[in-house]
């Protein structure tokens, strides 16, 4: 489970609450959850806290790399590494690499991508930009808009060789 699909459970269920008639259970389910990511969140700074990730030591690079692990540390705000290295985080963890941060606006959470040339030919802009999409909601949730900007394509090679003798056979 990502910490996107968990964010999405948990408001359905407070959705479905909120669709009942007692508004005093939407308010005590509301206490739950705060209660519950309080607790949670402590016992998270206590980890990274044990594994010396306090200014002492880094986290373990794997534990960064997890998506689920990256968003609850994102979520409490126990993330070591700033946005802009967070967004480059989720550009690797995609395959094949298929964009670069040209830039992020913190003030809009825009970010801009520069695509590789041809793309990867495996659902073309959309299925990139919902890659793109889940993997910032783990990551760098601050990023609410993502603009694509397509590089330039490369020219091609010219290969050069030696000429065949003059004369020479071509079959």
């Amino acid at each position: 489970m990502t910490a996107e699909t968990a964010g999405r459970r948990v408001q359905e269920v407070l959705d479905r609450l909120a669709g009942e008639e007692d508004g005093a259970a939407v308010a005590a389910a509301e206490d739950l959850v705060r209660e519950l990511m309080a607790f949670y969140g402590e016992g998270l700074a206590r980890i990274v806290a044990l594994l010396g990730a306090d200014g002492t030591a880094p986290l373990p690079a794997a534990l960064l790399d997890d998506q689920v692990v990256s968003g609850l540390l994102v979520l409490h705000e126990l993330h070591p590494e700033n946005v802009q290295q967070r967004i480059r985080r989720a550009l690797r963890s995609l395959p094949g690499r298929p964009a670069e941060l040209i830039g992020y606006a913190a003030e809009a959470g825009s970010v801009r991508l520069r695509t590789a040339p041809g793309g990867c030919g495996c659902g073309g802009e959309d299925a990139l930009r919902r890659d793109l999409e889940t993997a910032f909601a783990c990551y760098a949730p601050e990023v609410t808009d993502i603009r694509l900007e397509k590089a330039a394509p490369q020219p091609a090679l010219l290969q050069i060789g030696r000429r065949p003798p003059v004369g020479a056979d071509a079959g």
